[in-house]
């Protein structure tokens, strides 16, 4: 029998991405995306709302474009699929922690400060852009957006069978 390992979310960050480069000169950022739920109480009538935070990692060109264009607050839809890594904390205690590993990201929000109010002090307009490495240079279409056309859609095309191969 089949199986599938899919996640959607749409969300806020709650802070800006944590990156980190390796020698090989592949990038991780790491994120954290609140999703809420509000419903109705059907005895009280009160509206009440829960909020979920999610671990989501981002790799290579999807790393590169979080780095650059998202900020504490950003709205993104995010497409990935569940790990669970296993680690040991500094006392020696196995622990566990599972995180969405992102195959694909949309920036969602208005490009004034996606989802901050707008400013001159951060947000999608003032992210500083650096450009991609030669040998990474994205197509066109995924480089930085227009001011007429929506953010671009970012796919790393990661695939799981592939771990070991750096892109």
């Amino acid at each position: 029998m089949a199986s599938v390992n899919k996640v959607i979310i749409v969300g806020n960050l709650g802070r800006d991405p944590e990156v980190r480069s390796f020698p090989s000169g592949d990038r991780v950022a790491n994120v954290t995306v609140a999703t809420t739920d509000k419903w109705k109480d059907k005895q009280t009538g009160e509206m009440r709302e829960a909020t979920e935070w999610h671990r989501v990692v981002f790799n290579g060109r999807l790393a590169e474009i979080a780095e650059q264009y998202l900020r504490k607050g950003s709205q993104v839809y995010v497409e990935g699929s569940l790990r669970t890594r296993k680690w040991t904390d500094q006392s020696g205690v196995e622990k566990y922690s599972t995180e969405i590993r992102a195959d694909q990201m949309q920036m969602l929000g208005s490009r004034q400060g996606m989802g901050q109010p707008s400013s001159d002090d951060g947000g999608y307009d003032n992210a500083p852009r650096r450009p991609a490495p030669a040998a990474r240079q994205a197509p066109a279409a995924a480089s930085a957006p227009r001011s007429s056309a929506p953010p671009p859609k970012a796919s790393s095309g990661f695939d799981d069978m592939d771990d070991d191969i750096p892109f």
